[in-house]
């Protein structure tokens, strides 16, 4: 059984889609353009569209937000799974190994990595692409790392619009690896199918660093780095694991938390994981909570990019932002409260 299904049923409406836009004048907006290079697999228009979706610059956001309804319709045909993990864990591997194992079953993969920014110097700092060396060489993958910069939660601010153009060119699994900070994990667990909590053998201790809502989040709990001497702990962890589950509270979709071991570094494991998702897509069809879910997920990035839209549109005006810097000094100095501070600028 395959994680994706109906492949063939939109690659003639794709086709259609494709031949409908490349007829349209050439002198028209380059959203048409990039869109159907999108549609017709183009990894170049792919980032380049991406790109878009992270600029600041209004003309670009204006060609992005085209670009996004032209591709909405080509999308929702990939399973979408959400990665999250202790420090050390070892995600980037991990997605290495798993990512590999996809490819061979014949599946497009395309990674988006979260980046995390340095809030000194802006500048993103760890660079997936350069840890991810024999995937990304693969012909039917696309890894993308994107900065959080500022964004709500640590979550790049275009990840969702950025796996909907991924989907659109015709990659059926995508995999969405959390920064791992703050509310990084709620806003990822809005935008994938299933979400896979990383862990190290230890159980106890770890047990005890990660938050509760995390773990109730998470669909199933791997333990990493399964071999040699570590591979006897990790089998005594992934029982703690399983007996810390049933202390949970059942998931809507009522699939039973799953927990088990693999090894990056031997490529084992990652079959019974993929039997997992197999498992759980079915699931989740035949309850229809896949569907239901995926309505919630799309009001909510309603929501989200609303929240986004009003701060550009307060940021966007000069004055609203001379008068912040003035009351931000106001605050700090202990004169104005800041929430007397949000009345006088919205006033």
């Amino acid at each position: 059984m395959s994680l994706v299904s109906n492949k063939n049923a939109k690659h003639s409406a794709k086709a259609a889609a494709l031949n409908k836009i490349k007829s349209k004048s050439q002198k028209e907006i380059s959203a048409e353009e990039l869109s159907a290079r999108i549609i017709g697999g183009d990894k170049s228009a792919l980032s380049e569209a991406i790109t878009l979706l992270e600029s600041t610059n209004p003309n670009h956001k204006k060609v992005a937000a085209d670009i996004i309804q032209q591709c909405l319709p080509h999308s929702g045909n990939s399973f979408r799974l959400g990665i999250t993990g202790v420090p050390g864990v070892g995600k980037s591997t991990f997605i290495e190994s798993f990512g590999n194992s996809l490819i061979a079953k014949n599946h497009k993969v395309a990674v988006l990595a979260i980046d995390p920014s340095s809030q000194k110097t802006k500048g993103s700092i760890l660079g997936d692409k350069t840890r991810m060396q024999t995937l990304i060489s693969e012909e039917n993958v696309f890894i993308r790392p994107s900065p959080t910069s500022e964004s709500l939660g640590g979550v790049a601010r275009a990840t969702k619009e950025a796996m909907i153009l991924c989907e659109a060119a015709g990659y059926d699994f995508i995999i969405i690896e959390t920064v791992g900070v703050g509310q990084s994990e709620t806003e990822v667990h809005s935008m994938v199918d299933f979400f896979l909590l990383l862990m190290l053998s230890g159980a106890g201790d770890e047990l005890q660093g990660i938050k509760r809502g995390i773990m109730e989040m998470a669909d199933a709990l791997v333990i990493t780095k399964a071999d040699g001497d570590n591979e006897k702990p990790a089998k005594r962890a992934m029982a703690e694991y399983k007996g810390a589950i049933h202390l949970l509270p059942p998931a809507e979709h009522y699939f039973t938390v799953k927990a088990t071991i693999c090894s990056a570094y031997e490529n084992s494991g990652m079959d019974e994981i993929y039997s997992i998702l197999e498992e759980f897509q079915k699931h989740t069809a035949a309850n229809g909570y896949r569907d239901d879910h995926r309505k919630e997920q799309n009001a909510q990035w309603l929501k989200r990019h609303l929240r986004f839209s009003l701060l550009d549109l307060f940021y966007g005006d000069s004055k609203n932002v001379d008068r912040l810097k003035e009351l931000e000094s106001k605050v700090k100095s202990g004169e104005l409260s800041p929430f007397k501070a949000v009345e006088l600028l919205l006033s």
